[in-house]
């Protein structure tokens, strides 16, 4: 019954919807635009066609943080509808505080009874618990997901999301890296549209409304070389946590700061970029570009290279997520052409940072290679920043565990979930034997 409700009250909106479309037709039509009803429906057209509610899937972290700036600075109809979070419980709560959503998602099961009481106080509804994300993003009220949960534990989420049609804005990259092969194809059932939100595919996205796909020669993924990009091997053997956190142009979390020191940050985003454009390993190169200025370009079969510009700064590329088709006024900082600089190109060294050639080899296995990789670096980064392998021993862990993977070319979510727990163990005993 309540589903049967549901659904009258989605067609009774979407008459309501056609009847004010047709009407307002009708008045551009006769030139009857200031006629009282034509107000009066282009009022109420509009609050139902801009309204957008977005669900942050991991407000706390950089990009959530980011992202709610973005929502505050954009005003109405954008509304952060749901927020969620899973070990920071003060900057939830004084993010609940300020933005009121209809509903808090609290992932950590053991999270303290007095915090969620004290969450109940500013925000509609309350939930814990893992499954918390998917019971946000198939509510009726959420227009736009924004993914940007750490790690594999968004793609349950993210494929909810899409099974329900809705807008998603990934920044979650691990959810194509380990389910592109269900996300993608459930994307085109269910009508739901996938917008990048990592800088170098908004970039890449922007770039391609150039030309058609089938015109694409090669896509150039640029990447900063993070803090080792000059570190001899021995240097980098040396590295502490401290060191690889310190990223020369970028502030971001600390997984994605040692991502980057590794590239295997811009491994995952080579196997994310095949699965967003459908493109093959390939048609895709990595260039390292310390000023981070040029996120990534487009070169088409006429020679024509295409390119996005803009200062190092997560907020551009988030609102151009959310504001999709177009494009507003932003907070994001923006190129100064009055003054004198250079930007910089250079092959990246694989024997210095394997995790490029192991991403190449596991875009062309598919299947559940893509899991694997991702779960054995993110035990590996875990071993690093305990003081119990050094930053090179976290390729050499990834490449022994994809080593020791027979990969299903074809695998279902329990599949891709049960590869996503073997190569964590592996990596742990691996590295216990390493300590």
């Amino acid at each position: 019954m309540i589903g049967d409700a549901k659904s009258r009250r989605r067609e009774g909106n979407a008459k309501q919807d056609q009847c004010a479309s047709d009407f307002l037709r009708d008045c551009f039509a006769t030139s009857r635009l200031f006629h009282p009803l034509a107000a009066r429906e282009r009022r109420r057209y509009s609050r139902h066609r801009l309204r957008k509610n977005i669900a942050i899937l991991g407000s706390t972290g950089s990009i959530g943080c980011n992202a709610l700036q973005v929502i505050e600075h954009l005003g109405y109809p954008y509304r952060a509808i749901a927020l969620s979070g899973h070990r920071q419980p003060g900057k939830l709560l004084e993010q609940v505080r300020q933005h009121r959503p209809a509903v808090v998602a609290v992932t950590d099961e053991g999270c303290d009874p007095a915090h969620l009481d004290r969450l109940r106080e500013f925000a509609g509804e309350v939930i814990v618990g893992p499954e918390s994300l998917q019971q946000i993003v198939s509510r009726d009220d959420v227009d736009v997901v924004l993914t940007a949960v750490v790690g594999a534990a968004g793609l349950p989420a993210t494929l909810e999301a899409v099974r329900h049609g809705k807008t998603i804005a990934l920044a979650n990259k691990e959810s194509l890296v380990v389910g592109g092969s269900l996300v993608m194809p459930a994307a085109k059932r269910s009508g739901a549209t996938i917008l990048p939100v990592d800088s170098e595919h908004s970039a890449i996205f922007q770039a391609m409304k150039a030309g058609r796909t089938s015109e694409v020669k090669r896509v150039i993924l640029t990447a900063s070389g993070g803090p080792f990009r000059t570190a001899t091997f021995e240097q980098m053997k040396r590295a502490t946590y401290a060191d690889a956190l310190n990223h020369p142009t970028w502030r971001m979390g600390s997984k994605i700061s040692i991502d980057s020191a590794t590239m295997f940050n811009k491994g995952l985003e080579l196997i994310e970029a095949c699965w967003l454009f459908d493109l093959p390993p390939d048609k895709i190169e990595i260039v390292v570009h310390p000023e981070s200025v040029v996120h990534s370009m487009v070169e088409f079969v006429d020679g024509s290279t295409i390119a996005q510009l803009s200062p190092p700064d997560m907020r551009s590329p988030i609102q151009y997520a959310l504001t999709y088709p177009n494009r507003q006024t932003g907070l994001g900082r923006q190129v100064d052409w009055t003054k004198a600089f250079s930007l910089n190109f250079a092959p990246p060294d694989v024997a210095r940072f394997p995790a490029i050639r192991l991403a190449y080899e596991v875009a062309r296995q598919g299947g559940t290679a893509g899991a694997v990789f991702n779960a054995a670096n993110e035990a590996a980064v875990t071993a690093f920043a305990a003081g119990r392998v050094s930053l090179t021993q976290i390729s050499e862990l990834v490449e022994l565990t994809i080593m020791g993977h027979r990969v299903q070319a074809s695998p279902s979510l329990d599949d891709l979930l049960e590869a996503d727990r073997w190569a964590r163990a592996d990596v742990v005993a691996r590295a216990a034997k390493l300590a």
